[in-house]
């Protein structure tokens, strides 16, 4: 727990005058620039600024969705949509001025890239050239004016020396302004973080002041802003709460604007990061000079004791930087002993490989490394002795394969459940017993030249074992045997059992590791005994030990060696405790990389209160404002593997860790599904309503598809006596091949206020024509919003995604609003267990929602009266051709949709899934099985139409394809007019892989509308 006492400010406002106001997020919110920003700020990896103090917290949310949702929920509306909308975006530097610095300090955009997207006649006011000062004055290049191309001038340019950046900023707005969408705009930028929050803010401020005057507002940075807002809601600075706060990205960020925060999470793990966070990347300049120091007097302490015990240097000096392990067994039909890898290859972009070499009389396979091998013996060797789930080598032209699961003596026990004949390691084991099916043995070395060391550049090689190395591997196995049992005991090696779990069985079942020890080999267990010796005797424990934690993610046996960058991974670079075959292991020399600061931007946040504690989200303090991103369905067992880290520190904790209890608390752990799920979820909403204001706000990031866990979500606040205000959707997350199948991109910002005390009973059929009138009245305000918005700026506001979001938040507002609903009690709603395929209000109410706003979002091109009539598949198909027309291409979208207009398959009409390059199948990609009238699309209107498309396309007469037409629909005549719309819409938007199928599909789709219209009587 740290507080920090902070003097009020001296601004005079009248606290409480917006007590009782609205918040701005609840009606405004610029969420696509938030989706890209959010985006943008995961795509920089290590780059944020809190993965330098561990990247194996994966749940953290981008820092800019916190901010907007902090400052949205404390603006207030004015009454003007749009001026509230503009000053929301500059505030986050999403305007044209805040873009252009953000560019400006980027430098992305050469002179001669804005020389060609503006007008100015007098370019050399602010340019020069290569050569100019040679340049006669007659040189027809003194002649040249904005817009032109530098390079097809022969010109070199470049800025002049004394134009400083406020005199480069107006080229650069303008230059940008030019770009037709933000995200093209912002790809030119620095994330606003990155920039001195003080010169990238400074134009905001007499707007803001001038916007709030009426309010008493006198700002010049967010720490008072935000103060201000405070003052005039809650009486005080604001304090936000957030009873999840995982890596601690949300107090983080909030306290950053300038809030007190209070962050609680059951893992102490979780804590430790967000404490680390707060007191860290938030300490002040004095504070974080001492936690450099501190970390370099523990860097040369560990380092010089590893040189004296010569345990990473060879006999010429130079020094390891990985080694590189391999699981060993004997084989069965032969009795060698056969070193096991996926692959051999050690290193791509060298060409280094290990060759097995017989040793026909000790029966076993020496292992060789070579560089600079051929393209073809790098192929040989990607086929490693372990493949298909099984060990596959070759001896004296032989071929022998044993599946793996019968060299570990898999078997069915009495239960029925899968075990082995793994022995299971004890207490006192740190390798391998010399019966073990398992062996674990050293097959190369990657050096550091001696001359290079202390270098930036290192010059590196690999090579094979020699017995010298062997020896130094001895002497480290002898130093952890006879201190282990009392590094155990005094807690600086763990001796805490895995207990098994969905995540944690890998280890023991597949090597029969039973403590969590048993997860480092001996080099690696006497580096991180070191780093914790030392940094127990440091006055900056605690500090130190969130970064000893993170060296500890990347000195283990579940290290997988990338042979693309020639180092080994974290063990947390995804969610599992995954065993390898293989692995890497850095020195104690390259773990010092790991041990830095890194590239955290530090923020002083030692003036505000900060309280952190490893306590049930049920057990919150006061707040006046709580965001948090609960666990959910497919949520990490971050209470199960992260007893990895938990497992270091449970014995002796610094301070302030010592008053934590250092256990996972799996039996409290809040499960993402079942009775279970929602009875804890509910407890600890309740419990978050109970400690804040009336006034109060609760923002909930919910990142999930699945249907029924949105229904159990909203169900879960309701019966917290919480109302949902609004609902916003953001594309927070990017894809990688790490987190295909089930992963999804998008998050759900739910906004929650208290229910009005009292009972307030309802009844469906009464409900239901106010959930359409709200759904209608919110969907029509935001499209207007858009279309002033769009007229003055070139693009709207929000798209198909926000507008049906907000329907289904108008919905839910009605509906939340309610405490029985047809005499049933919201909390026994919320509770009760559910049944497979039970649609429950809530559900329903959603999908009222969904209806009513898709019945107002009509693709531009298309008739009301068409759209209307159209079944489910078709409105898809339509709707998401309108949108990739504009660039949409993430499936998030089509998934959306595709819930909404209730399509039982919208994979049938895809032509590409991929998470951000989806796309619908083209007219010319579909099949003819796909058109038949068993399929969902084969059978309707538009379906026919695509038949006929296909047709005219390979030649076939109008005439007949009419005919059939008529043939297949018995009410032609009737839909003739349906039918000529949504040709005409396909005129207008069909695409296809090319420009000259997609003008023969338009084309085809002109000429069949035109004979369609031109009918006069039924037989034509």
């Amino acid at each position: 727990m740290a507080e920090a006492q902070v003097q009020p400010s001296e601004t005079t406002l009248q606290s409480r005058a917006l007590a009782d106001a609205p918040a701005l997020i609840e009606s405004v919110f610029p969420a696509q620039k938030v989706s890209f920003e959010a985006q943008k700020e995961r795509k920089a990896n290590l780059g944020q600024t809190l993965t330098g103090l561990g990247s194996y917290w994966k749940g953290r949310k981008p820092l800019i969705l916190v901010r907007a949702i902090v400052l949205g929920s404390l603006l207030p509306p004015t009454g003007d949509p749009e001026k509230d909308l503009d000053l929301y975006e500059r505030l986050m530097a999403f305007d044209a001025e805040g873009l252009a610095r953000r560019a400006l300090v980027q430098n992305k955009l050469r002179p001669a890239d804005i020389a060609a997207r503006i007008a100015q006649p007098n370019p050399w006011d602010y340019f020069t050239f290569t050569g100019a000062k040679d340049a006669p004055e007659h040189d027809p290049v003194w002649a040249l004016e904005c817009p032109f191309d530098a390079d097809a001038e022969g010109v070199n340019l470049r800025w002049r020396r004394d134009v400083d950046k406020e005199e480069r900023l107006p080229l650069y707005k303008q230059a940008l302004a030019s770009f037709d969408s933000y995200e093209a705009k912002a790809e030119l930028c620095k994330r606003p973080e990155e920039l001195d929050a003080e010169w990238l803010y400074k134009p905001v401020w007499p707007e803001v002041n001038k916007r709030y005057a009426d309010l008493g507002v006198d700002a010049h940075s967010f720490p008072e802003l935000i103060e201000q807002l405070g003052t005039l809601r809650y009486g005080r600075r604001p304090r936000v709460g957030d009873t999840f706060c995982g890596g601690g990205s949300i107090p983080f960020e909030a306290a950053r604007l300038g809030s007190d925060v209070y962050a609680s999470d059951l893992n102490p793990v979780a804590c430790m990061l967000t404490w680390g966070a707060l007191n860290i990347i938030g300490a002040s300049p004095e504070r974080r000079q001492e936690i450099e120091q501190a970390q370099k007097e523990v860097a040369d302490a560990v380092d010089r004791e590893i040189t004296e015990l010569g345990i990473e240097h060879d006999a010429e000096g130079n020094r390891a930087k990985a080694y590189l392990y391999c699981l060993e067994t004997r084989c069965p039909e032969t009795g060698w002993m056969v070193p096991m890898s996926p692959s051999w290859v050690i290193s791509k972009t060298r060409n280094v490989v290990a060759k097995l070499k017989p040793d026909h009389q000790n029966k076993r396979f020496d292992i060789e490394v070579a560089t600079g091998v051929s393209r073809a013996e790098m192929k040989q060797a990607e086929q490693g002795t372990v493949h298909n789930g099984a060990l596959t080598y070759e001896l004296d032209g032989q071929t022998y394969r044993t599946p793996i699961k019968t060299l570990r003596g898999d078997y069915r026990d009495a239960d029925g459940h899968t075990a082995n004949r793994l022995r299971r390691w004890e207490k006192q084991d740190f390798k391998p017993q010399p019966n073990d099916i398992f062996q674990e043995r050293l097959y190369a070395i990657q050096w550091i030249h001696k001359r290079t060391l202390g270098q930036s550049r290192l010059k590196t090689f690999f090579a094979s074992v020699t017995d010298a190395d062997l020896e130094r591997e001895r002497r480290v196995e002898q130093l952890v045997a006879d201190n282990l049992d009392a590094w155990q005991q005094d807690g600086l090696v763990p001796d805490m059992a895995i207990e098994p779990g969905d995540k944690t069985d890998e280890p023991i079942r597949t090597r029969g590791w039973n403590y969590w020890h048993h997860l480092f080999n001996a080099r690696q267990l006497f580096i991180q005994r070191l780093f914790g010796t030392h940094v127990a005797a440091s006055d900056m424990a605690a500090e130190l030990s969130v970064y000893s934690m993170k060296v500890s993610d990347w000195n283990n046996k579940l290290c997988h060696w990338h042979t693309g960058w020639d180092k080994s991974e974290n063990l947390f670079y995804n969610q599992a405790v995954d065993t390898f075959f293989n692995y890497g292991s850095r020195s104690s020399y390259f773990l010092l990389s790991q041990w830095g600061m890194g590239n955290e931007r530090f923020s002083d946040l030692s003036r505000l209160t900060r309280i952190v504690q490893p306590t049930a989200a049920n057990e919150p303090l006061d707040n006046d404002i709580f965001v948090t991103d609960p666990p959910y369905a497919d949520a990490v067992m971050y209470h199960e593997i992260y007893e990895f880290f938990i497992a270091w520190l449970r014995k002796n904790p610094p301070k302030p860790f010592d008053e934590w209890t250092w256990d996972s608390r799996r039996a409290l752990a809040i499960k993402g599904e079942g009775d279970d799920f929602r009875r804890g979820m509910v407890d600890a909403y309740t419990a978050m309503a109970e400690h804040m204001p009336d006034n109060g706000m609760q923002c909930v990031m919910f990142t999930h598809q699945d249907t029924g866990v949105w229904s159990d979500m909203v169900g879960i606040f309701w019966a917290a006596g919480l109302q949902v205000v609004a609902a916003w959707y953001i594309a927070t997350e990017t894809t990688s091949e790490l987190k295909k199948g089930g992963y999804v991109q998008g998050t759900v910002i739910l906004m929650l206020r208290k229910r009005v005390a009292g009972d307030r009973p309802g009844f469906k059929q009464r409900i239901l024509p106010a959930v359409r009138a709200e759904v209608q009245n919110q969907i029509e305000s935001m499209m207007h919003l858009n279309d002033e918005v769009e007229d003055k700026h070139g693009e709207p506001v929000f798209n198909d995604s926000d507008l049906q979001m907000a329907g289904y938040a108008a919905a839910l507002k009605v509906l939340t609003a309610y405490t029985t609903i047809g005499g049933e009690d919201v909390t026994e709603f919320a509770l009760r267990p559910r049944t497979r395929g039970e649609t429950t209000v809530v559900d329903e109410m959603v999908q009222q929602a969904a209806e009513a706003a898709n019945s107002l979002l009509v693709p531009e091109g298309l008739n009301k009266e068409t759209w209307a009539k159209l079944s489910g598949i078709q409105r898809f198909f339509l709707r998401m051709l309108d949108m990739e027309t504009a660039g949409a291409s993430k499936l998030d979208n089509y998934q959306n949709f595709a819930k909404a207009f209730r399509v039982e398959d919208y994979t049938s009409v895809m032509g590409s899934t991929q998470a951000n390059h989806a796309r619908l199948k083209y007219v010319t990609e579909f099949a003819s099985r796909d058109l038949t009238t068993s399929t969902e699309i084969g059978k309707t209107w538009l379906g026919r139409l695509i038949i006929g498309l296909q047709q005219l396309l390979d030649d076939a007469e109008p005439s007949h394809v009419i005919q059939q037409f008529q043939h297949d629909m018995p009410d032609f005549m009737e839909i003739r007019p349906i039918l000529i719309d949504i040709l005409r819409f396909i005129e207008h938007k069909a695409i296809e892989a090319t420009e000259e199928k997609k003008q023969a599909v338009r084309d085809a789709a002109e000429v069949l509308a035109a004979r369609l219209k031109n009918m006069r009587a039924l037989g034509q």
